[in-house]
């Protein structure tokens, strides 16, 4: 007898709580395979495809590309053929076996953590719980995520009045949205919902067209409350210098990995860091502050910034410590390719412990970025660029690069941020002394 399965979008881990539709990979009436990608969804750490658990035909797809539905909400409903078990044999309701580190069986499994177990154990952020908002006439307000809580308030939007059309009445991020644009439009003192009002007609009062508004959501929203706790939490300085580059572009043209492609400069950046780091530990560190400890981590995952069609992000090379430069190298340019590409995983941009920003590909020489919190430093590179340089003693012509290190004055003071620093210009300008550290 046929009936109708509905696929909830599964806990993905990570503390998430909702997700973004990008694109439907079916459409009603397709039939699908168990296991088959049905919809592509963007969660604050990264793009993926989700395989249904079940066969048959797709009767329903709750949400359009845009939307953002919570956890456990329904995703789409499937009509299955029910097929009759052997005697004593549960029936089997889904595959669950091919989205690795989600699930997609009727009680999703978080993914599990990684194998390398650090020193030093800092508490987990927990994920957020569905959270209660003062009673009023409408009773409380059932809202999971705290982005959409921050959105209604910059609105000034009252959330008991705003319908929720997720599961058992939640307020997703979608009717927030949808409250906002009906409170623009309606005049004032007219409907339920109220916002505080914004310029009329630009911000001098003239007549010209709406400013464009761009929903904070995705990756994006999730940068921007890494970027403010990081600022509001992080007492962070910074130290700079300048290097002859000259050496390190020579010996990249003279090195190349085993199959025969180039090494970029990235990765002898990359390899330098490493070696830094095991000499100043110090800076591969972060703090925890409900515990006020400086926590040390032995393994170096190394993280770097990437520019991609979805905005910037960070992707990181597991125990970057372990990898020779032509390793590194390889895992640089496959961890690039998928994060332009949309297909990183959230393991993949998660648990990093030091970050290189090479924002010289810019064209800018210097910057003093934000920390990627709980990271405790972060080495910026700029471009490199011809200029007048002393070499050996004579003013000659020279590629010179400025390297910034910005870090937590919590973990280290500026004599151990200095030599860190001293140590990745000295390794900039005379690669050979690479050696030394192996």
């Amino acid at each position: 007898m046929p009936s109708v399965r509905e696929f909830l979008l599964p806990d993905l881990g990570e503390g998430l709580t909702e997700a973004e539709i990008v694109r439907w990979l079916v459409a009603d009436g397709d039939m699908v395979a168990v296991d088959q990608p049905v919809v592509e969804v963007e969660t604050a750490k990264a793009t993926v495809e989700l395989p249904c658990p079940y066969a048959g035909v797709v009767t329903r797809r709750y949400g359009g590309e845009g939307d953002v539905l919570a956890v456990g909400a329904p995703l789409v409903a499937v009509t299955v053929e029910e097929t009759a078990a052997p005697a004593g044999e549960p029936r089997a309701t889904g595959s669950g076996s091919v989205l690795v580190g989600y699930g997609t069986r009727e009680t999703p499994r978080r993914r599990p953590a990684p194998a390398a177990v650090p020193a030093v154990t800092v508490p987990v952020r927990p994920a957020p719980v569905p959270g209660s908002a003062p009673a009023g006439p409408a009773g409380p307000v059932p809202v999971v995520s705290p982005l959409v809580r921050q959105l209604a308030r910059r609105h000034g939007l009252d959330l008991r009045s705003v319908p929720g059309s997720g599961a058992g009445g939640l307020i997703l991020r979608s009717d927030v949205d949808a409250a906002i644009r009906r409170a623009e439009r309606e005049p004032a003192g007219v409907g339920a919902v109220t916002a505080v009002p914004g310029p009329a007609h630009g911000p001098h009062g003239s007549d010209g067209p709406e400013p464009v508004r761009v929903p904070l959501r995705g990756r994006r929203a999730a940068a921007a409350a890494k970027f403010s706790r990081s600022r509001r939490e992080i007492p962070d300085a910074t130290c700079w210098v300048e290097a002859d580059a000259t050496a390190l572009l020579e010996a990249r043209a003279a090195l190349a990995r085993p199959d025969g492609a180039p090494i970029g400069l990235l990765a002898l950046l990359a390899r330098i860091c490493v070696a830094g780091l095991a000499r100043h530990p110090q800076l591969n560190a972060s703090v925890d502050t409900a515990r006020e400890e400086i926590v040390r981590w032995p393994a170096t995952h190394l993280g770097f910034a990437a520019q991609s069609a979805r905005g910037l992000t960070v992707p990181v090379v597991r125990d970057a410590h372990l990898r020779d430069t032509a390793g590194l190298a390889a895992e640089l340019a496959r961890l690039t390719a998928s994060a332009r590409a949309g297909t990183l995983t959230p393991a993949e941009v998660t648990g990093g412990t030091f970050t290189l920003n090479n924002y010289g590909v810019f064209g800018v020489d210097g910057s003093t970025p934000i920390l990627n919190h709980p990271e405790a430093a972060m080495l910026g590179v700029g471009r490199i660029a011809e200029k007048p340089w002393v070499h050996e003693g004579r003013l000659a012509v020279r590629k010179t690069v400025q390297l910034s290190l910005t870090f937590d004055h919590r973990v280290c003071d500026g004599a151990e941020a200095a030599g860190f620093l001293r140590h990745v210009a000295d390794r900039v300008e005379r690669p050979l002394r690479l050696l030394e550290d192996l």
